[in-house]
């Protein structure tokens, strides 16, 4: 299979569906010119910080461009809801009265380029502008389907069947190919699939001892889709 076949490729629990559509397109210039006069642009460098669990929010935050892991803290581990790519809000559960925190924090794989948006504007917008709203709303639906489908994932399959999981989403959702760099470690796909990372090393190696998947340093292809998926299913 080449990199063409990513397009065929099932999309699966890690991430969140990257819309073409950007919400803002729905926004009039009076609207846009009121957002971004309440708005900031800010680069973090890779392993930043970009919001913390439970801190106040007084902003929306826009990723667009990079890659960050939206995760509950936890202890002795954290669990990663998602992995989010450029083009999403970060905190839009935040906007509901009495709810004034982030609930889960957000740390960059990769630099990444935000624009933090004032929570008062947010809301003003979406009560003034229908469209702007259904728009926010389908992409926290989505969200929510998305939560689901990982906790399925993480309480319904076998450990097989989570790591195939979430190989196919890197692949179909994140980076469009077979073949892509991994800027996870391996603890992070261990809070991706709920095993230790002894488990992912050890079940990477299987896979690879398969013909599944290929490994090269941080460099993963996946060899062999169908089969992945068919553990993915009856993981």
């Amino acid at each position: 299979m080449n990199d063409n076949d990513s397009d065929v490729l099932p999309t699966s629990t890690c991430a969140t569906h990257v819309y073409d559509y950007s919400c803002f397109a729905s926004l009039t210039r009076d609207e846009m010119v009121l957002l971004d006069s309440k708005a900031v642009t800010i680069t973090y460098k890779k392993g930043e910080t970009i919001c913390k669990q439970g801190s106040f929010a007084s902003n929306i935050i826009y990723l667009e461009r990079g890659l960050v892991k939206v995760y509950l803290e936890g202890n002795p581990k954290n669990l990663i809801l998602t992995i989010t790519p450029s083009g999403h809000m970060i905190g839009v559960p935040s906007i509901f009265e009495g709810n004034n925190t982030y609930l889960y924090s957000v740390v960059t794989y990769v630099e990444s380029v935000v624009k933090i948006i004032d929570i008062l504007v947010f809301k003003q917008l979406l009560l003034q502008n229908a469209t702007f709203a259904f728009h926010i709303l389908n992409i926290m639906n989505e969200n929510i389907a998305q939560t689901y489908a990982r906790f399925f994932c993480l309480t319904q399959k076998h450990l097989h069947g989570r790591l195939a999981d979430i190989l196919i989403c890197l692949s179909g959702r994140i980076f469009k190919s077979l073949k892509f760099d991994l800027p996870l470690s391996r603890n992070d796909l261990g809070e991706l699939t709920g095993m230790s990372t002894e488990s992912v090393i050890r079940l990477m190696k299987e896979l690879k001892d398969d013909g599944l998947i290929e490994l090269s340093g941080k460099s993963i292809t996946l060899l062999d889709v169908s089969r992945l998926m068919k553990i993915s299913e009856h993981g």
